[in-house]
């Protein structure tokens, strides 16, 4: 009787977690079950932001400390994925709620996902500002930053959403109905960048070089390109306090800092609060 329920503790979604009690995250006692029960907990909300796209995953088989690796091509990934042939090279995409987990159960921590859809790779349709402070920065002055970048895109006529990055800075996500080639839709980010840095000189930079970096705001407008990823919505990150990225309204800005969410809160803010609830989906191929 013992064995069946700790084999039904362990079973999440169908998938079998092995070394259920492995620690993943080691400051906070987080176990490699814990991390299975967080994304099956979160499926509802992450599988629409990763199941129409390329993902690549980070992962991790002892612990966050002891060191992790990228991985965008599937090798042993089995079956509840769908795979596409982009050049010479195969990527992958998790297909459902079971595919999710099974990434789990190979030791992925974080989902990052493709600008454009499986339906389309070659057309993007998925903006991404990466808004990374100097260590130095004040919150206020990232707030003052990530505000004047969403007033830049209301006067292009973009809507944008707003998402903590789990790390330092916020993601500000524009979607797009009208598909570019990638190298028009990397050169309008690029531009936007150029603008903020133009208009705002002491606050932005676009300069990768991190001595040019110091008391600004770097926007990292790199995601935009064919092959970039950037991190899922509702993804945790593998690093200390297990954080997720979480999508938050512009109305909270004020109110949530981009390291506030973690494994433990995220799940009861998002039942509460239903983020995004506009967002486009991109569930079906759209027109070219």
């Amino acid at each position: 009787m013992f064995g069946r329920n700790k084999m039904t503790e362990n079973n999440i979604s169908g998938v079998e977690i092995s070394s259920p009690t492995r620690i993943i995250f080691p400051k906070e006692k987080i176990t490699k079950l814990d991390v299975a029960k967080y994304y099956a907990n979160i499926a509802p909300y992450i599988l629409p932001h990763i199941s129409q796209r390329l993902v690549s995953v980070i992962r991790c088989h002892e612990n966050i400390n002891a060191g992790f690796f990228f991985k965008k091509h599937p090798t042993a990934e089995g079956e509840d994925i769908v795979t596409k042939q982009v050049g010479e090279d195969e990527y992958f995409s998790v297909a459902n709620k079971k595919g999710l987990i099974k990434q789990i159960q190979l030791g992925t921590i974080e989902f990052h996902v493709w600008g454009s859809t499986i339906f389309d790779i070659n057309h993007p349709n998925l903006m991404v500002f990466d808004l990374d402070p100097d260590k130095n920065l004040g919150l206020d002055v990232l707030r003052q930053g990530t505000l004047i970048l969403k007033n830049t895109l209301d006067e292009l006529g973009l809507k944008s959403y707003l998402k903590t990055s789990g790390g330092k800075g916020y993601h500000v996500v524009v979607p797009f109905e009208k598909h570019f080639s990638w190298q028009k839709f990397s050169h309008f980010s690029k531009q936007i960048a150029l603008l903020l840095e133009q208009n705002h000189p002491d606050l932005f930079t676009s300069n990768v070089r991190k001595q040019n970096r110091t008391g600004k705001i770097y926007v990292d407008y790199g995601r935009n390109t064919k092959g970039a990823t950037c991190v899922s919505p509702f993804s945790l990150r593998a690093r200390a306090g297990a954080p997720v990225s979480m999508p938050i309204e512009w109305s909270d800005l004020n109110k949530f800092a981009p390291n506030d969410f973690n494994l433990k809160n995220a799940p009861d803010f998002v039942r509460t609060h239903r983020p995004w609830r506009d967002f486009p989906r991109f569930t079906t191929k759209l027109e070219k």
